[in-house]
């Protein structure tokens, strides 16, 4: 029994060092550190480089001692071992209080300055949701933690390959500086994936600014920009042919209600970026912005759209027409575009034939997301021209909405239909189809 015993410590002891790293990557911080103690080729093993290129740190508003513990000890292992890092992502959850912000922002003042002295491989920086224009932040407060992120912006200028600050919403000429941080030191940004999707704060007319097109005109090799609605103007697609055209692949664009989107942006600028950027992709998110003259104004026909998402999130206007969209708009785009995601209330009218007539007409599309009323058969039409292969789509989730609680009649059809076609959904569908009662 002692043999075996002894036999068993000395395989353990003797486990290969690529083994060894490979447990304690497995393992969360309180557990590395208890591991660290068996022995000191385990202790070693703790501070390999590969274990903390990628950090999360999450600031939880709720208080409790257990979110306080988490914290303190992420922070405490990032600071240990920031050396190593590569990716690192801030959480800011539930910032309650002006007490809690300042708090944040005290611990990210220590945090950066740490990283900017010791860090030389960080690639990857996302803070998100910052929402820096809620009240919780003091004004004073606020200005020193964008001084301090500006500071470590320019530190990591030249390494950086990707920044996510959605949702900071922040004024225009605290985001330009941010922004600039990146550039500073040589006039030029090569940070190649950006994420400013709500970076601004709401109402603002981004597309109006010359700080921001100045801003814009120091990135030079965007392959993925994020964005709203409220940033695009001839001007910035202007500077992203000049700048980045040999780079970009793909624009991710959302358009809010509450954003300005009445502005008027030529097709030929559209046409001209879509030409010196032959491999871009364009996906638009739209939320409550479900008006025809609205859509039209901004879905040109010379953007290269993959895909689009209508989302009214509920919200109904007598004023949403979207058999317009379904049949005006977006069959221009039948040779390019692969997702679709609508997500209407429209029992003030019809869409299966509409629907069904745009999901033929597509060539390229694959993925199918409506929640919308509809009636069930729209379900089997759509199932029978896939099986004859008249629409290429792989994946199709349907949401049917019904104006009854009471929804086993068109469960029944639904499990009906399913038989029918189990063969076609079990081998090669992402299938998922329910009714929903939207009273």
């Amino acid at each position: 029994m002692e043999d075996d015993s002894d036999l068993e410590q000395s395989s353990w002891a003797n486990l290969p060092d690529v083994c060894l790293r490979h447990v304690f990557h497995w393992l969360d911080d309180k557990d590395r550190s208890q591991a660290a103690l068996v022995c000191k080729k385990w202790n070693q093993a703790m501070y390999s480089g590969s274990l903390w290129r990628t950090r999360t740190i999450t600031f939880n508003g709720q208080p409790s001692r257990a979110h306080a513990f988490e914290f303190e000890t992420a922070l405490w292992y990032v600071k240990k071992f920031g050396k190593y890092l590569e990716h690192l992502e801030i959480k800011l959850l539930h910032p309650y209080s002006t007490v809690f912000t300042r708090k944040f922002q005290v611990s990210m003042r220590s945090l950066l300055s740490h990283l900017g002295k010791c860090n030389c491989r960080l690639v990857s920086l996302s803070i998100k949701h910052l929402e820096l224009d809620r009240l919780v932040w003091k004004n004073i407060v606020r200005a020193q933690f964008i001084k301090n992120l500006g500071t470590f912006l320019k530190r990591m200028s030249k390494q950086l390959n990707y920044l996510n600050l959605k949702g900071a919403r922040v004024t225009l000429e605290e985001g330009c500086e941010l922004l600039n941080s990146l550039s500073c030191l040589t006039n030029k940004s090569f940070i190649s994936e950006l994420n400013i999707e709500d970076f601004f704060s709401l109402h603002l007319p981004v597309y109006s600014s010359t700080l921001f097109h100045h801003t814009v005109s120091k990135f030079h090799s965007l392959v993925i920009l994020t964005f709203n609605y409220n940033c695009v103007s001839d001007e910035l697609l202007d500077n992203l042919c000049k700048n980045s055209a040999h780079s970009l692949c793909t624009l991710n664009i959302k358009c809010h209600i509450h954003d300005p989107h009445g502005q008027v942006v030529w097709g030929m600028s559209w046409a001209n970026l879509a030409k010196r950027a032959p491999k871009l992709n364009v996906n638009f998110y739209f939320e409550r912005v479900m008006k025809h003259d609205h859509l039209a104004r901004i879905l040109l026909v010379e953007i290269p759209v993959r895909s689009i998402s209508l989302r009214s999130c509920y919200f109904r206007d007598p004023d949403w027409m979207m058999r317009p969209t379904l049949t005006n708009i977006l069959p221009a785009y039948w040779h390019v575009l692969q997702k679709l995601t609508l997500e209407v209330n429209n029992d003030n009218e019809l869409l299966d034939d509409e629907l069904l007539q745009l999901i033929l007409s597509c060539r390229k599309l694959f993925f199918l997301k409506v929640w919308a009323f509809l009636s069930v058969t729209f379900v089997e039409r759509l199932l029978h021209n896939r099986a004859e292969r008249k629409c290429f789509l792989t994946t199709i989730k349907v949401r049917i909405y019904t104006s009854r609680q009471e929804t086993s009649e068109e469960e029944q059809l639904l499990h009906t239909i399913y038989k029918k076609f189990k063969n076609l959904i079990d081998s090669e569908l992402n299938y998922f189809v329910i009714t929903y009662p939207l009273v």
